[in-house]
């Protein structure tokens, strides 16, 4: 019995012991091991820099001139000079019209105006005559008044009927209905044969210039007063060329880039926006009338406008932007961004972020806020281009 009471005696010692020393040598396994290093992030350091503020506003096109083609006489259209969709030049006769009325009309104008004439001549003849005769009292005063009074007449009936051979004539000229500008020519109304009247209201066809365009774009009244506010910053807002680009409806990227134009001065009260014009080369008429497209506008420059890589920006299920920043001691902090638009393949950002701050784009999974890590610099371009 004093053998096994020193036996449970030395157990209950040496278990705890035992217990001990595993814990202390485990402790010590762990200690021992070497710790993980930082993970690794590629990082960007911001800095501010002249960024373009631009625009993407809907538009559409209009012809630089229109000119719908109508009859300025009364007639039987005897043909058609032009094929539809050509060019024609200015001047150039599109139609024509039976003639013989306004030419039987001239002649007779021509004729009324001989007899005029014929009429002057002998009442310039017996006026003089007159004028001589009553300075010797040959004739009475009143006859010699008479002659002078017909003379009048008589020229007066001649510039009468020369007015009216002007007027014969510019109808025999309006029988050849001419292109009144250059430019494309649409689908004719009428054909040979057929009526038509002075001042009709349907026009014969249209002709379109196309070469150079307009692009009418509209633009919200709250983003004038924007860009007023950026402009009043710039030096000699005035004086800026405002370049325009403009993506097609198939999002292809329009080859000749155009300029503002027009600027509205008034609000449009049913939609609050404010009519911009902007004007474009069309060499290959492109562009047609009616077309819609988006116009890209380089409106003013933001001397302090920060760049920051679009794979840098995350968001979460509200929407809200944030991005990773690694801090003096290399530890991560999240930062709540706002981004105002994006240029090329960076956002503008506006709130959250400074210049020299160090941004992770790369290795986003496997930072996490509060965490060390090594940053590593990374060359991604930085740099704000132009309107594209």
């Amino acid at each position: 019995m004093s053998n096994q009471r020193n036996t449970h005696g030395m157990r209950a010692v040496i278990l705890p012991l035992l217990v001990a020393t595993c814990l202390v040598a485990c402790e010590d396994s762990v200690d021992g091991q070497a710790a993980p290093p930082p993970q690794e992030v590629g990082v960007v350091h911001l800095k501010t820099q002249p960024v373009p503020v631009v625009a993407t506003l809907p538009g559409r096109t209009r012809a630089y001139k229109v000119s719908q083609v109508r009859p300025q006489i009364t007639g039987i259209i005897q043909e058609r000079l032009f094929e539809e969709g050509a060019q024609v030049d200015a001047g150039q006769v599109l139609y024509t019209i039976d003639a013989a009325p306004y030419e039987a009309a001239h002649a007779s104008a021509s004729a009324s105006l001989a007899r005029a004439e014929a009429t002057r001549d002998s009442a310039a003849v017996l006026a003089k005559r007159y004028a001589g005769l009553a300075k010797i009292e040959a004739v009475s005063q009143q006859e010699n008044d008479d002659a002078q009074v017909a003379l009048k007449e008589a020229e007066a009936a001649v510039a009468e009927a020369r007015a009216a051979v002007t007027s014969a004539r510019i109808n025999l000229d309006y029988t050849h209905i001419e292109a009144p500008i250059a430019g494309k020519v649409a689908t004719s109304e009428f054909t040979p044969g057929a009526l038509v009247t002075r001042d009709q209201a349907s026009p014969l066809t249209t002709v379109r210039q196309l070469d150079p365009i307009y692009v009418d774009i509209t633009q919200p009244s709250r983003d004038l007063l924007e860009l007023r506010r950026r402009f009043s910053a710039a030096a000699d807002p005035d004086q800026r060329t405002v370049d325009v680009v403009l993506h097609l409806e198939d999002g292809s990227v329009y080859d000749h880039a155009g300029r503002l134009s027009f600027r509205g001065v008034a609000v449009e009260e049913s939609t609050g926006t404010v009519k911009l014009r902007a004007i474009f080369p069309n060499p290959d008429q492109v562009l047609l009338p009616g077309m819609y497209v988006k116009a890209v506008l380089e409106q003013a420059v933001d001397d302090e406008g920060l760049l920051v890589p679009q794979q840098s920006i995350t968001r979460d299920a509200r929407g809200q932007a944030s991005a990773l920043v690694v801090k003096a001691d290399n530890t991560v902090e999240r930062r709540d961004v706002v981004t105002e638009r994006a240029v090329r393949n960076h956002w503008v950002v506006t709130s959250g972020l400074s210049a020299g701050d160090r941004v992770i784009v790369d290795g986003l999974q496997r930072a996490r806020p509060g965490a060390t890590v090594n940053p590593v610099r990374v060359d991604v371009e930085q740099t704000a281009m132009a309107v594209e």
